[in-house]
């Protein structure tokens, strides 16, 4: 058997990982594909204390991933009349996305809000996958003055499992 130099070897072995890497993020965004319902959304406060429910008591919403990297989302308020001076929360974008099995980038190409979903930009999330649902965390954002981390949860409706 031939001897071969260490830097060979280790030339080969990451030969190897590299080809793995893009399967590995195939698999992950593959546990992403279909159709998924919104099922809580909720702020907390820096102390974990909840502070609002976005989108209302009876949220709304969808998001679909295809298997092509594409994805949409929806959400609304689904409450059928809102007390009076509550604006409505609304939001839809949708784009290409990647997703390491951790982080979810979305470049967005359209958007319901040019201003908090910017045509062109990245909306990044955190994932993570709590029995069968998926979890979505956004950056924190200041809400009416305090730091709210937002937490939207989704139930699969369709597509592979």
């Amino acid at each position: 058997m031939t001897n071969y130099p260490r830097r060979v070897l280790m030339g080969l072995l990451g030969s190897l990982a590299a080809l793995a890497a893009p399967r590995a993020a195939r698999a992950a965004e593959n546990k992403l594909v279909g159709t998924w319902k919104v099922v809580q959304a909720t702020g907390r406060d820096p102390s974990g204390a909840i502070v609002s429910h976005p989108y209302g008591p009876k949220g709304m919403g969808l998001v679909t991933f295809n298997a092509e990297g594409r994805m949409m989302a929806v959400l609304c308020d689904g409450r059928a009349s809102l007390p009076a001076g509550t604006e409505r929360e609304y939001s839809s974008y949708c784009g290409n996305y990647t997703f390491d099995g951790q982080t979810l980038t979305t470049r967005v190409d359209a958007s319901s809000s040019a201003t908090r979903l910017a045509i062109g930009g990245d909306q990044v999330r955190k994932v993570r996958f709590d029995g069968k649902r998926l979890v979505l965390l956004p950056p924190p954002s200041v809400v009416n003055g305090v730091m709210v981390s937002r937490e939207i949860v989704w139930e699969r409706i369709g597509g592979s499992a």
